[in-house]
Order: C-alpha cells, then sequence, then structure tokens
C-alpha cells in the first residue's frame, strides 16, 4: 500500500523576503525545479503515492504548478486553511489520512530516506517521531560568566550544539485526538503536551544532508548543494 505525505506549504515565507514577495516560498527554484517539487520527487522515489499540500498563502499559485500530480505519476490533493493554523493544526482539516502518515515542512533540502523513517516510526508503536539533527550555533560575542558580578569563566565566541527537529514526522492518527479543531496549533504545544502526558515520543537523529531553506544564508548554501548533489538527493 502506498504512503501517506502531508506537505505544509501554507506560509508566508517573512524570513526570505524579498525573494518571497513574487513566489510562495515553496515554488523558489533549487537548481532546475521549485524546493516542493524536489521532496515531492524524493518521495516518490521512497515509495509515497500520495501528497496532501497544506497551502494558505499564494495558494492559487501551487495548485496552478503542482495540478493532481498527474505529471509526476502522483494523486496530489490540497487542503486550504482559511486562517493559519501553526504546523499541527492544518491536519485536523484533512480527513482521509491513514493509521501513519509523514508531515513536514515544504522548505527542506535533505537526503533523508523518508521510507526508512516512514517504518522505523510505524515499528516503535510511538504516537509520534521526529526527525532530528545537530545544529551548531556560533555567538559573535564574548561570552561572560560571573558571579555577583565578578569575572569567574570568559570564552571568545564559543560554538554551542543543539538536536533540533528537522521540520520531518511521522504521525499517527491516533495523535489528531490532541489537536484542537480550527484553532492555531503548533508543534512545539503538541510536544509540550505529549510529554506532559507521558506519551512516547521517537527521535530519530540524522547526520546526512538537511538545510532548511527558510533563512537567506541557508538558501543560498542550498543552491550550492543541489547543484553538487542533484543525483544523490533526486535519486538516492
Amino acid at each position: 500500500m502506498g504512503k501517506h505525505a502531508v506537505i505544509l506549504a501554507g506560509g508566508q515565507g517573512k524570513r526570505l523576503r524579498p525573494y518571497t514577495v513574487v513566489l510562495p516560498k515553496p515554488l523558489m527554484p533549487i537548481g532546475d525545479y521549485p524546493i516542493l517539487e524536489v521532496i515531492i520527487r524524493q518521495l516518490i522515489q521512497h515509495g509515497f503515492s500520495h501528497i496532501t499540500l497544506a497551502v494558505n498563502h499564494q495558494a492559487e499559485l501551487i495548485k496552478a504548478f503542482f495540478g493532481d500530480g498527474s505529471k509526476w505519476g502522483i494523486t496530489i490533493n490540497y487542503s486550504l486553511e482559511n486562517q493559519p493554523l501553526g504546523t499541527m493544526g492544518p491536519l485536523k482539516l484533512i480527513h482521509d489520512l491513514p493509521d501513519n502518515f509523514l508531515v513536514m515542512n515544504g522548505d527542506i533540502l535533505t537526503d533523508l530516506n523518508f521510507g526508512a523513517f516512514h517504518t522505523a516510526h510505524v515499528n516503535s508503536n510511538c504516537l509520534f517521531s521526529i526527525s532530528s539533527h545537530q545544529r551548531e550555533e556560533m555567538i559573535d560575542y564574548g561570552v561572560l560568566d560571573t558571579n555577583n558580578g565578578k569575572l569567574t569563566g570568559f570564552r571568545e565566541k564559543p560554538r554551542n550544539t543543539y538536536e533540533v527537529s528537522m521540520g520531518i514526522y511521522m504521525v499517527s492518527k491516533k495523535a489528531l485526538d490532541f489537536i484542537p479543531d480550527n484553532t492555531p496549533y503548533g508543534f512545539d504545544q503538541l510536544m509540550l503536551q505529549l510529554l506532559e502526558i507521558n506519551q512516547s515520543v521517537a527521535v530519530n537523529s540524522y547526520t546526512g544532508l538537511w538545510l532548511d531553506i527558510g533563512r537567506p544564508d541557508d538558501y543560498m548554501e542550498a543552491i550550492e548543494i543541489f547543484d553538487q548533489l542533484k543525483d544523490k538527493i533526486l535519486h538516492g
């Protein structure tokens, strides 16, 4: 049976302005393709046969480009938000979801094996799985450690490493019971709620390629990387 993915493509792309004044962020070009087409081609390679695009901002442009998916031999349909509903809220508008499905942002460049991630989630028996990545952040200042107004330590431009969400999730349909109807509701709110009631959430750490192109620096880097690794990204 084919796999189902929901791609969140309704954001306004404010962090990428002025690029996104004309085009919605999912249609921003990476090499020969919009980033959203790159994602769709990858999902097809990993056995996904049905994609729902959750759209809002400039929805008609996205619909005009992707249509019903027949160009790529896949079923594409649309879920239209009449108001911004965050990352998890749009899922309550979609009524044909299977027991387990992929949810991801529509502005991610990665070589993650989406099919393997799907399988790992199903085998985990968790309500929710997060694909994570190690992200390094450099502080552009000299950091002072102090105690009662006295210097106790000093670090010049330290680097900190965090394990962050890649914006790619596997969701069990039962998790939808925790998401309110017609209300803005984010990934952060759902995670805090699941932690509060001691529901297991799987975290699958991934060390390969991952860029969130919502930021101009990452977008420019993504263009360079895609040019170098196009065949690997699109064909595994």
